[in-house]
């Protein structure tokens, strides 16, 4: 069975339906548009899948369950940093280019989670656990 996603907090608390695949992209790109710049998908398996952008970059985050340091996206080539990751709590957090993707990619890879359970094939994320 393939697992269903709901959009959990941020800004405006989410909601209870389950996102369709297809429709995670367009989604993400209103709650970014109407300043969430934080969402977490939770799964019906358990997992937890999240996103933090600053609109230009983001950083994606894949958890198996509560408790675990998960996985996360990469962009082994980028160079600096970036800032303006606003969290739901108002945090304003700066990472390395490198732990974050465009948000393009970001979209891409959080749509790809949500229809076939994993990472794009194509995708460069590390464990860190």
């Amino acid at each position: 069975m393939i697992e269903s996603w709901v959009a959990q907090g941020g800004g405006d608390g989410g909601g209870t339906a389950p996102v369709r695949s297809g429709a995670v992209a367009g989604m993400l790109r209103s709650r970014i548009e109407a300043g969430c710049l934080e969402t977490w998908l939770t799964s019906s398996a358990g997992r937890s899948l999240g996103v933090v952008t600053n609109t230009e970059r983001a950083m994606v985050v894949l958890l198996e369950g509560e408790g675990d340091p998960g996985e996360h996206a990469v962009d082994p080539s980028a160079d600096g940093e970036s800032d303006g990751f606003v969290l739901a709590n108002g945090q304003c957090d700066e990472y390395p280019d490198q732990e974050t993707v465009p948000l393009a990619e970001a979209l891409r890879i959080v749509e790809h989670i949500v229809t076939a359970g994993s990472w794009p094939p194509d995708a460069a994320w590390v464990a860190d656990r």
